[in-house]
């Protein structure tokens, strides 16, 4: 079976799973509604049908519910495609999409918001957003040296701006007062009180960069040969490690802006599917991606399932962390 035909299977199959893995998150909730009406909505919304479903679930479904799901999706989808790509790019099994610095330098900004008295609603995702790609020019510009950008460097510096940015975030939060709770509920990653606004603008920034990371899918497998040996088969190795980085880090940008700070979906989702698929990214990245999208609608799920939420990333953590440490003790971590 060639590469086109794997990848296709492989995606339908991914595609089915997440359009499941939303009806059923979908029926969950405080008031139960049937897989059936869920779809019967969702395509009257769509298409601009008529259903028969009772107007309060019509609401619950297209104001709270999906928006919520579609969201998760996006941030999933957008988390596990750049952890693929950091961990083809440093060619580290421990490498995932905060590890130039995105989600400290995110976490930096919107905990910076969140203590200053800013009352603009759009500003905790815009600093949080610009914060994230000041971090990882930082890192790229701090780990450059005579146009080149060595990735054990770059990986170094990454170490380096993230505790730094760390203890700004450790004191932002001793000064926070009565906006600690705040603060650290963001840190831990959310997906409460999404809306359509949202999901719609981070999948403008999300699947033109993961189209843009498709297309050097190639590229990037070259990359795993040696920097060297990319150059002599005619990559443009710095161009390339640029744009790989630059992408990665504008798609973490854009799920942390506006769901905080989530571990283990870009750590964890690549792993699984390398193991299922193999290491060619040409394969791998469309499915490490759909993958992580429906891991994160299902693990919020999870997380408001409950008589009390959770923040989202706690589940992440709490099913990623044990499963990553399976594969670690079965020798199932293997080097891109």
């Amino acid at each position: 079976m060639n590469t086109s035909v794997r990848t296709g299977v492989w995606v339908v199959g991914l595609l089915g799973t997440l359009v499941a893995v939303t009806l059923a998150s979908a029926t969950i909730g405080p008031v139960t509604i049937s897989a059936g009406s869920v779809a019967d909505i969702a395509l009257a919304a769509l298409f601009g049908g008529a259903t028969d479903a009772p107007a309060s679930h019509r609401t619950i479904v297209m104001s709270i519910r999906l928006p919520r799901i579609v969201l998760g999706a996006v941030v999933g989808f957008a988390l596990a495609a750049a952890g693929t790509v950091m961990q083809g790019f440093f060619r580290n099994p421990m490498a995932d999409p905060s590890i130039v610095g995105v989600s400290a330098g995110a976490a930096t900004g919107a905990v910076a918001t969140i203590v200053a008295p800013v009352s603009i609603p759009v500003a905790l995702p815009i600093a949080a957003f610009a914060g994230a790609l000041i971090a990882a020019f930082g890192v790229y510009v701090l780990a450059s040296e005579g146009g080149r950008t060595p990735v054990g460097t770059l990986l170094l510096a990454g170490i380096a701006v993230q505790t730094f940015l760390g203890a700004v975030v450790s004191f932002l939060l001793v000064s926070a007062g009565r906006d600690l709770r705040e603060a650290i509920y963001w840190l831990m990653g959310h997906l409460q009180h999404s809306t359509w606004t949202e999901a719609t603008v981070a999948a403008a920034v999300v699947v033109p960069g993961f189209l843009g990371l498709l297309a050097y899918a190639r590229d990037l497998n070259v990359l795993l040969l040696g920097e060297e040996d990319a150059h002599s088969l005619g990559i443009e190795v710095e161009r390339t490690k640029r744009l790989l980085l630059a992408v990665a880090s504008l798609l973490t940008a854009a799920s942390v802006a506006v769901a905080g700070v989530i571990g283990f979906v870009g750590l964890v989702v690549p792993h699984i599917m390398r193991l299922l698929v193999g290491p060619d990214h040409r394969i791998l990245l469309p499915t490490s991606a759909l993958a992580g999208a429906s891991f994160l609608v299902a693990t919020d799920t999870v997380a408001r399932a409950g008589t009390a939420e959770l923040p989202v990333g706690i589940v992440t953590a709490a099913v990623g962390a044990p499963f990553f440490l399976y594969l670690l003790r079965n020798r199932e971590v293997r080097t891109p």
